[in-house]
């Protein structure tokens, strides 16, 4: 199997980045890890793993970014202004620094974010902010409700970064349009603590039109990696 590192300064998060590639070629698909992990999680928990036929057919190649999410929306040592900024700034590094990278290496049209729990935000938030660059999400136990990291504060950067905030507002075609063009799948199961959230961002798009998937799964102890392990093989 391909793999590759790469690490560079990036100028929009003023510290070095880090991110993992899987593959030599196929649908590209952004990894984001859970809170608080880094890039090399997806492949210590044997997600790669899972994927490895796919990645060595050439059905897929993984990109596995990092996280600032202990700068950003886990800093409680730093004012929430600054947490949902520093989010803005990591966003801007993933469709300006990360996306030209996967471009040199991979033509395929389509580009898919992924994640899982925490990162499963991530996925949904950069793929409905950015449809023009990614069209379609994989987010397996994913959590959409962040109010609860900003202590109350909310400003127009807290709002565009949560979609079951901005989504029932939007009516721009040119986002809904793209949306509807895309491939959007919400996994969860039963007992996960992220069931509701899913539900309600699953009646959002619904009630926009958009074209998605939910499946939620009768499994034991479905937030966590064994279950996101037979997720992603299934639905990726």
């Amino acid at each position: 199997m391909n793999r590759e590192y790469h690490k560079w300064y990036s100028s929009r998060l003023g510290r070095d980045m880090e991110l993992l590639v899987f593959g030599h070629a196929g649908l590209p698909v952004v990894v984001f890890p859970t809170s608080g992990g880094k890039f090399y999680e997806f492949e210590d928990r044997g997600m790669i793993g899972a994927l490895g036929g796919k990645i060595d057919a050439g059905q897929v190649q993984v990109y596995c970014v990092d996280s600032v999410d202990m700068e950003s929306w886990y800093n409680k040592a730093v004012p929430p202004r600054w947490r949902i900024a520093r989010h803005v700034q990591y966003d801007d590094y993933l469709i300006h620094e990360v996306v030209p990278l996967l471009r040199q290496k991979n033509r395929d049209p389509h580009l898919v974010s992924l994640g899982c729990s925490f990162g499963g935000f991530h996925a949904v938030n950069v793929a409905l902010k950015h449809p023009d660059v990614f069209t379609g999400f994989l987010s397996m136990s994913g959590a959409f409700d962040l109010r609860n990291f900003l202590g109350g504060y909310y400003d127009q950067d807290c709002y565009f970064n949560q979609p079951m905030d901005f989504l029932p507002n939007l009516g721009d075609a040119w986002f809904l349009d793209r949306y509807r063009r895309s491939s959007y799948v919400l996994a969860t199961g039963w007992d996960d603590q992220c069931l509701g959230q899913n539900q309600r961002l699953d009646g959002i798009m619904s009630a926009k039109g958009i074209p998605h998937k939910l499946f939620v799964w009768d499994s034991h102890n479905s937030h966590d990696w064994p279950t996101w392990m037979r997720m992603v093989d299934q639905y990726l």
